[in-house]
C-alpha cells in the first residue's frame, strides 16, 4: 500500500487542503506565472460538470451566452468612479504592443496610444456594448451571460480559491425599471443557491452584503456563503443590482413607452472556479477527496480481482460488460484493469480521486452473479471497519443508480447538521472575542449597529466580518437589541465568521 501523503484536518487544516488537491490531481500552481494555477484534468471535468448544470439553467431563466474582449481601455474603467476604485489594485496592464530582439535580448517595441486592462470584471466593457444594442424598451430585457476567464492581481493566493488568473461566469442584465432588476437579482440568487443544494451537496445562506463588502459600482450586492469544515465562510456566488450606475457612465438610454428616453437598470452576477475548492473543503476527509456524485468525473469505478490469467480475462470482461451497461444507463464508469498495481493501490488512488463507488469483481462474485460495492464514505461495522455491499449484476445500474442519489443526499445532509451544530448566537463582546480567538471560527448571529465604522473595528480585533444580513427565514428573527462591540442600539442580528 502506498504511504499516506495526506495531512489530517486536525493538524493542518491549510495543508490538508493542498495534499487533497494534489493527490487527487486537481490542480497545481502555475510557478513560471506569478499566483496562477494549472487546472489538471481531474480538476478541470468537475468545473464542466459545474458549467453544463449551470448554462442548463441560464438557458432556461431565458438567459443566452456572448462572448466580449479580453482587454478593456483604460478609460471604460475611468467613467465609474466607485468600479476603478473598487479594481484599481488588481488590474493587469498591457501597455506595450510587439517585441524587438536585439544581441540576444527581447525589448518592448510599441507603446500604446492607451492602455488596455485585462479584464477583472467586464460590466464596463459589456455597457459601451448595451448603449449600441439597445434603443428602445422593446430591446428589454436583455439578458446576456458570459463564460471567461479573468485576471485580478491578488497579493495571497490559494487554489481554486484565490487566484491571480481564473474561470467563472458573469451574467449582465438590463431592464425598463428598477423592480424588474431587483427581481432578476433575486432570481439568479435563487439559481445559486439551487444549484448549491441540489449540484453541490453544499448548504448556503442567501443574504445581502454590508456597504463596505458590496461590489464596487453597485447600488446592493447580495450574496450566498458557505461553511467550510473548519468553520470558515466561503462566498459562492453574488447577484448585484448595479442600478443606473452603469448606464449613466455609458450612456445606455431606451425610448420608453411614452416616447421619453430613459437609463436603463442593469445588474449582474457570478460564480467561479472557487465552486471547485468550496466541493473540495465541503465533503473531502483525511483519506483525500470526497465528490458528490453529481459533480463526479467519473461515478463508478470497477476494479476486477483475479490470481491467473483465466481469471483475469473472466473478470475484466465481466467488468467491461458491466460497465457498457452502466454507461447505457447514463453512468460515468472507469474500469481499472492494471496488471501492474495491486487491488489495495487502485482502492487508494480512486478513493484520493473521490470517486463515489467502487465495484469489485472477482472469481466468486461471477459464480454468485454478484458484485461487492465499497461507497466513498461507507458505513463501518463495530470495529470501524468499512462495510462493503453485495449487490446482484442483474438490475445493477437501477441499484447503483439510488446508492448514488443516497450518497448525495447524504453530503448534504452531513453539511448542514455541520453547519446548524457549529452556528450560535452571541450578545457579549467577550464571547464574540473567545469564539473567534486563534484560528477559530464559528457561524455567529450577533447585533451590530450598522456603521461601517464598527464593522471594520470588529474585523480588525478578531478578524471576522460580516458574512450577510441573511434573508428572512435564513437566520434569527428580526429583533432588536445592542451591538456587540459599541452598546449601541442594533435592528437585527448579522451573520459573522472568518471567510476565505
Amino acid at each position: 500500500m502506498a504511504e499516506a501523503r495526506i495531512t489530517t484536518r486536525s493538524k493542518d487544516y491549510a495543508q490538508w487542503y493542498q495534499d487533497v488537491l494534489r493527490e487527487a490531481g486537481l490542480a497545481e500552481p502555475a510557478e513560471v506565472v506569478r499566483g496562477c494555477m494549472v487546472i489538471k484534468p481531474h480538476g478541470y471535468a468537475i468545473w464542466e460538470k459545474m458549467q453544463s448544470d449551470l448554462d442548463r439553467r441560464f438557458k432556461a431563466t431565458g438567459h443566452q451566452n456572448a462572448y466580449f474582449p479580453l482587454l478593456i481601455p483604460l478609460s471604460f474603467l475611468a467613467k465609474e468612479a466607485q468600479h476603478v476604485e473598487g479594481f484599481a489594485m488588481e488590474c493587469a496592464v498591457v501597455t506595450h504592443s510587439g517585441l524587438k530582439a536585439a544581441d540576444g535580448k527581447l525589448t518592448l517595441k510599441n507603446e500604446l496610444e492607451e492602455p488596455y486592462v485585462v479584464r477583472p470584471t467586464s460590466e464596463t466593457i459589456i455597457g459601451h456594448f448595451f448603449a449600441k444594442w439597445i434603443d428602445s424598451y422593446r430591446d428589454l430585457p436583455l439578458l446576456i451571460n458570459q463564460w471567461a476567464n479573468v485576471m485580478r492581481w491578488e497579493l495571497r493566493t490559494r487554489l481554486f480559491l484565490r487566484t491571480g488568473e481564473f474561470l467563472w461566469q458573469e451574467g449582465h442584465t438590463a431592464h425598463a425599471t428598477h423592480a424588474e432588476a431587483q427581481e432578476e437579482v433575486r432570481r439568479m440568487l435563487d439559481v445559486y443557491r439551487d444549484f448549491a443544494h441540489e449540484v453541490m451537496a453544499l448548504p448556503v445562506l442567501q443574504g445581502v452584503k454590508t456597504d463596505n463588502e458590496r461590489f464596487a459600482g453597485a447600488v446592493e450586492t447580495t450574496c450566498i456563503e458557505a461553511m467550510m469544515q473548519d468553520g470558515k465562510a466561503l462566498q459562492a456566488g453574488t447577484s448585484h443590482d448595479l442600478g443606473q450606475n452603469f448606464g449613466k457612465a455609458f450612456n445606455v438610454t431606451f425610448q420608453n413607452e411614452k416616447g421619453e428616453r430613459e437609463h436603463v437598470w442593469q445588474t449582474s452576477w457570478g460564480v467561479s472556479t472557487r465552486l471547485v475548492g468550496a466541493v473540495v473543503m465541503a465533503h473531502s476527509d483525511d483519506d483525500g477527496l470526497v465528490l458528490p456524485p453529481r459533480l463526479a468525473p467519473i461515478h463508478v469505478v470497477i476494479v476486477p480481482i483475479w490470481k491467473s490469467d483465466a481469471e483475469k480475462a473472466a473478470t475484466v470482461d465481466a467488468a467491461r460488460r458491466i460497465a457498457k451497461e452502466l454507461g447505457d444507463d447514463g453512468l460515468s464508469v472507469k474500469v481499472d484493469d492494471r496488471d501492474n498495481l495491486r487491488p489495495g493501490d487502485k482502492y487508494y488512488e480512486w478513493e484520493r480521486k473521490g470517486v463515489p463507488v467502487r465495484v469489485e469483481i472477482g472469481p466468486r462474485d461471477l459464480e454468485s452473479r454478484s458484485v461487492m460495492i465499497k461507497r466513498r464514505i461507507a458505513p463501518v461495522d463495530a470495529n470501524g471497519k468499512a462495510i462493503k455491499e453485495k449487490l446482484a449484476m442483474e438490475g445493477l445500474g437501477v441499484a447503483l443508480g439510488k446508492v448514488l442519489d443516497e450518497f448525495q443526499r447524504f453530503l448534504f445532509e452531513r453539511a448542514l447538521q455541520f453547519r446548524e451544530s457549529n452556528t450560535i448566537t452571541v450578545d457579549s463582546w467577550k464571547e464574540f472575542c473567545e469564539v473567534f480567538a486563534g484560528e477559530g471560527s464559528k457561524f455567529v448571529y450577533a447585533h451590530w449597529d450598522g456603521t461601517g465604522e464598527t464593522e471594520k473595528a470588529i474585523k480588525e480585533a478578531t478578524k471576522a466580518t460580516i458574512r450577510c444580513l441573511p434573508y428572512p427565514g435564513q437566520g434569527p428573527a428580526a429583533e432588536p437589541g445592542v451591538c456587540i462591540k459599541t452598546g449601541k442600539p442594533s435592528a437585527r442580528r448579522v451573520l459573522f465568521a472568518k471567510n476565505y
